[in-house]
Parts: C-alpha cells; sequence; structure tokens
C-alpha cells in the first residue's frame, strides 16, 4: 500500500492534459489535457516528457506563457504532472486523481452531511443562483457517469477499492473541521465575483471552490484552512478550470508554502523583506523598522498571495508563474555553491584570508521579496513620509490594480543582479587579489548566471 504520509494520496505516476476554453462551470476533471502538447520549443519531447529546467527558464525569460498554454503548464510547474511523465502514463494517472479525490470528498461528506451544502442565509442572490447552477453541474455529471462504457466503469471501480483501501485509516477531527468549514464558508462568498469566471453560470464555481477547500482542509489537519487560502485556490481554478486538477495543484503548492499561512511562516517573511530592505536602502528601512517590525506587515498580504491585487488581473496570473518557476532562486543558490567552491579550493587565497568568513549570498532572498522591495522603492518617498500604521494602509490600498509588471518585473531584476553582483565582488576584492586573470574569469562565470531579460 501506498505510504498516505509522503504523498497524500497522490500516485506516484503520471499523466497528461490539455487547455480549456469558453467553459463556465468547472470540469471535474480533463482527460483530454493528458495528450495535448506544449507548443514551446524545446520543452517537451516526442513521448510528451517535459524539460523542466527549460520549462523553467522560458517562463521567466518570457515573463510568462500564453493563456492558452497557461493551463498545461500549471500542472507541470506545481507539480501535479511529473515532468518525467509521458503523455500515455499521464492519461492513467489522470483516472487515478479523479477517483482518488472522489473518494476522499466522500468520506468527508458521509462524515459531517450537514456540511455537504452551503448554509444561506437568502440574503445573498448571487449564491443562491450559484447553487442552483452547482445542482446543475453534479446532475450533468452524473449522466457523464452512468454513459460511461462497461471497460471504464470497471477499471474505475478497480481504482475506486484501492483509494478506499489507501484512506480507510484516515480520521477527521470533527470540531476542527467544522470550525475549518465555517470559516470557508465565510470567504468563499467574499472570492473577487467580478471576475469572468465566476460570472453567471459560472457562479457555481464558487461550490465547487468551497469542496476543493473542505477536502483539503479534511485532509491536511496540520495545515485546516487558513484566511486567504480561497483567494490563491481560486486562481488554481480559473487557469485549470477542473475541480481535481485544482486539488491536487493548489495540494502540490501547499506542501510548499502552507508555512506561509501560519503565525511563524508571517513573521519570517516580515523579518527577511525588512532584512533585504535594510540591503537596498539602509535609510528607508530604518524609518520602516523603528521600534518594531510592525510597519512591514503590510507587506505580508502582497507576498503571501504573490501580489494579487497590485496588478491588473491578467498581469497578477503572468507574475505568480513568474515567481513560481523559480529560475532566479535557483541561479542565486548555483552562485553561492560557485563561491563555496572557490573558497573550499584555495588556489588564490593565501592562509591569512581563509580565517575570516566570507559573507555568503542570503539564499532565502526570494525572487518574490525582490518584487516588493522594488515597490517600496520606487514609493520611497511617499513611504518616508509616512508617519502611522494608517498612512501605510492608505499607500498600500492605492497601489491595488495600479502597478506595471513589465517595470516592476525589470527593477526587481536590477536590484537582484546587484545584490548577487555586489556579494560577488566583496568576494573577489578580498580574496582573488593574488590573481588578477582568475579573478577575472571567476567574475565572467558568475555574471553569465545573471543574463538579464
Amino acid at each position: 500500500m501506498e505510504d498516505l504520509n509522503n504523498n497524500n494520496g497522490k500516485p506516484q505516476q503520471a499523466m497528461g492534459e490539455e487547455t480549456r476554453c469558453g467553459r463556465r462551470v468547472a470540469a471535474v476533471s480533463c482527460p483530454a489535457l493528458s495528450a495535448a502538447r506544449l507548443n514551446l520549443p524545446g520543452v517537451m519531447d516526442a513521448e510528451g516528457r517535459v524539460d523542466e529546467s527549460r520549462l523553467r527558464m522560458h517562463i521567466f525569460k518570457n515573463s510568462g506563457v500564453s493563456p492558452c498554454e497557461r493551463g498545461l503548464v500549471w500542472r507541470f510547474l506545481f507539480g501535479m504532472y511529473p515532468c518525467s511523465s509521458t503523455a500515455s502514463e499521464r492519461s492513467l494517472l489522470q483516472e487515478q486523481l479523479l477517483v482518488r479525490y472522489q473518494v476522499m470528498k466522500r468520506k468527508w461528506q458521509q462524515f459531517l452531511p450537514s456540511a455537504v451544502r452551503i448554509h444561506l442565509n437568502g440574503t445573498d442572490v448571487e449564491l443562491l443562483s450559484a447553487v442552483r447552477y452547482f445542482d446543475q453541474r453534479e446532475t450533468q455529471v452524473q449522466q457523464q457517469v452512468q454513459d460511461q462504457s462497461e471497460e471504464v466503469r470497471d477499471r474505475l471501480a478497480f481504482l475506486e477499492l484501492q483509494a478506499q483501501i489507501l484512506f480507510e485509516r484516515v480520521t477527521f477531527d470533527q470540531e476542527e473541521l467544522q470550525e475549518a468549514i465555517r470559516i470557508i464558508d465565510k470567504d468563499v462568498p467574499r472570492t473577487n465575483r467580478d471576475l469572468s469566471y465566476y460570472q453567471n453560470e459560472g457562479l457555481g464555481n464558487l461550490l465547487v471552490l468551497r469542496d476543493i477547500l473542505i477536502t483539503y482542509a479534511a485532509f491536511h489537519p496540520e495545515v485546516s484552512y487558513a484566511q486567504g487560502m480561497n483567494d490563491l485556490c481560486s486562481r488554481f481554478l480559473e487557469v485549470l478550470d477542473s475541480e481535481v486538477d485544482t486539488f491536487w495543484s493548489f495540494s502540490c503548492y501547499m506542501e510548499k508554502f502552507s508555512r506561509d499561512f501560519r503565525a511563524d511562516g508571517l513573521h519570517r517573511k516580515i523579518e527577511l523583506e525588512a532584512a533585504l530592505l535594510k540591503e537596498l536602502d539602509p535609510q528607508l528601512y530604518a524609518h520602516l523598522v523603528k521600534d518594531t517590525m510592525e510597519s512591514f506587515t503590510f507587506c505580508h498580504r502582497w507576498l503571501l498571495l504573490g501580489f494579487q491585487r497590485e496588478f491588473e488581473h491578467s498581469d497578477a496570473l503572468r507574475l505568480f508563474e513568474i515567481l513560481s518557476c523559480d529560475h532566479l532562486e535557483l541561479i542565486s543558490q548555483q552562485v553561492d555553491r560557485a563561491r563555496y567552491r572557490e573558497r573550499l579550493a584555495q588556489k588564490y587565497c593565501t592562509e591569512d584570508n581563509l580565517e575570516s568568513e566570507l559573507q555568503a549570498f542570503n539564499t532565502d532572498f526570494t525572487f518574490e521579496l525582490f518584487i516588493c522591495a522594488a515597490i517600496l522603492l520606487e514609493n520611497r518617498e511617499f513611504l518616508l513620509r509616512c508617519r502611522d500604521g494608517v498612512q501605510l494602509i492608505h499607500f498600500t490600498s492605492s497601489l491595488q490594480g495600479r502597478l506595471d509588471l513589465n517595470s516592476t518585473l525589470k527593477k526587481a531584476e536590477h536590484h537582484f543582479y546587484n545584490y548577487c553582483k555586489s556579494c560577488a565582488w566583496d568576494y573577489m576584492s578580498g580574496y582573488c587579489r593574488a590573481n588578477r586573470s582568475k579573478q577575472e574569469d571567476f567574475f565572467y562565470q558568475l555574471c553569465s548566471l545573471f543574463v538579464l531579460k
């Protein structure tokens, strides 16, 4: 039996996908995507395997992917589809993920039957319509199941038996799950309904979002649900347009970033942003930090949701995938390892110099922190005039939907490059005086890692 603790019930094989256009109510799953191809040069081979490093490089250098490619790209980018999988393998995995999600959702629904339907007070007419559209969708899904061939039904029945065994020992804490559902039912109606995805019959997607969030909270009690997850998950649902694929992609994302939704994660983000700003602009840092870090808390929502509200919606989606491709984070680690190898080689450094500790790159300074810093530095003069938290809140509110992504990216990359170049120059100046040609060669190698778009 597979280890549920290691992969949260996700199969280790692979599967495939395609993009969807014009759908207003999320599909349960999208088997056709399994065989779809990426029209990105050199990224996918003939059997459907993806070169992950080239995919991430393409995303970064092209400032994202086209909307038609986005659904397929995200399934690889966020780990739902293993990049090493072939199209035929992804077709099999798609069925496994579909059945496992259905079993998981049914398990909590049977445990808390009163929570299957959202409780409405009748004042939100749009939500009443959402329930109607959602019910119509459920009826269509049931009809599709009945129309499946006997061969498909038999195969899915076998996969369902496997899933039931896999999740048999999972138990729920009734009080904690009910509390999570209570918060979800408050947050889901607050999801941005101005998006076209939630217009007209798309209102039913609000209830799809609710089911995904409850299923996640039920099977990840160590994380459960925290405010803001609805907006984050909504982004996946809009792009993937599939309840099942959204659940698994969102779950993969949360494996890496769930800490950001806890108090310690909040403090860590704030401390890192403050430390970076101190490196880039000590005066602005000193003005904002004052006696505590509280003045930096306004940055946390930016970082938590990937600047979802600060840029126009399509640009916010683009930025989210740029940040998620981790291209510059990988580069910064390469540079740090390069410096470390040079230090260990002891070829160009004196014994006295070796006794000193070389300041390392802070690889916790992820690119999103430089995006945040670029916004702060762009508004430096206004921030220096801010005297209290009320003015800071007014400042952040004034930015919503107004920032230019291309300009912000360019400035963030400039700050990132200068930070890394400064660290590299410190190394060369202090440790490589003995051999100028080797110094220049080493500097060239470092610079070659930071070719900006």
